[in-house]
């Protein structure tokens, strides 16, 4: 459908091709989208990607997150500008300001047939569920919501900075590995501890697991993270890697 649209507005199209992952199917097959638009933007020599979400989107997003008693970086949903996951090329949502019900005229009046895709109806996903909750709650104003989610996202980037600010004051290199004297209140020395992590090789930690060494170190107990060991200190909390076991004869 879509190449036959694009052939008669004289658009170049191309079809990608993606296999998805095992485990959770919406999140697997957004993540082969985006590596695969991400493959054809470097081969193509496109500059930045665009893609249409709105403000119901944005709205669902909320709710689905604070459902997960998520943080304020989850909280604050998608972002006008972005990343595409895993590269450098700005991502841009033009359309969050949209709803779905203004943007569907503007389709037709275009002469074009909105496509549905049958996964939208199907309740074994969250976001379904959310949607159709949504329809059916009169008195929740979307707008209203997806506009929550942008004062979120200004809180988020707020922490980052001042996240950013703790990290250059507070957090100094020793040979192996490095001590974090904390100022900050603890939504900014979380991000720390989870920058400290994957600044000395680990993945990105979940929150959960940031938020129990957080607490171990502020009861003066050791913890561990990943390949890493916090401790406190009289001043401050180390993070160095784990020391290796030795193997014994036999194993």
């Amino acid at each position: 459908m879509v190449a036959a649209v694009c052939a008669g507005l004289g658009v170049p199209h191309e079809i990608l091709v993606v296999q998805v992952a095992a485990g959770n199917l919406q999140s697997e097959a957004r993540a082969a989208r985006y590596a695969a638009l991400a493959a054809w933007m470097e081969r193509s020599g496109i500059a930045a990607l665009a893609t249409g979400h709105h403000a119901d989107d944005q709205a669902e997003t909320l709710l689905m997150r604070l459902n997960r008693a998520s943080g304020v970086a989850g909280l604050a949903g998608v972002r006008a500008r972005g990343q595409v996951p895993g590269t450098r090329y700005p991502l841009l949502r033009p359309l969050l300001d949209w709803r779905r019900t203004e943007l569907l005229p503007l389709v037709v009046s275009a002469g074009l047939s909105a496509a549905e895709d049958p996964s939208n109806q199907a309740d074994r996903f969250d976001r379904v569920r959310i949607r159709k909750a949504l329809a059916e709650a009169d008195w929740l104003d979307v707008p209203a919501l997806a506009e929550s989610a942008a004062h979120l996202a200004e809180a988020d980037a707020a922490l980052d900075w001042a996240t950013a600010r703790e990290w250059k004051e507070q957090v100094q290199r020793q040979p192996a590995g490095l001590i974090y004297r904390p100022q900050a209140p603890r939504a900014v020395a979380l991000r720390v501890i989870s920058r400290i992590v994957t600044e000395l090789g680990g993945e990105a930690p979940r929150g959960a697991a940031i938020a129990r060494v957080f607490d171990s170190l502020l009861a003066r107990q050791p913890a561990s993270i990943g390949e890493l060991v916090a401790r406190p200190l009289p001043d401050g909390w180390s993070f160095i890697a784990a020391p290796k076991r030795r193997s014994t004869a036999g194993e």
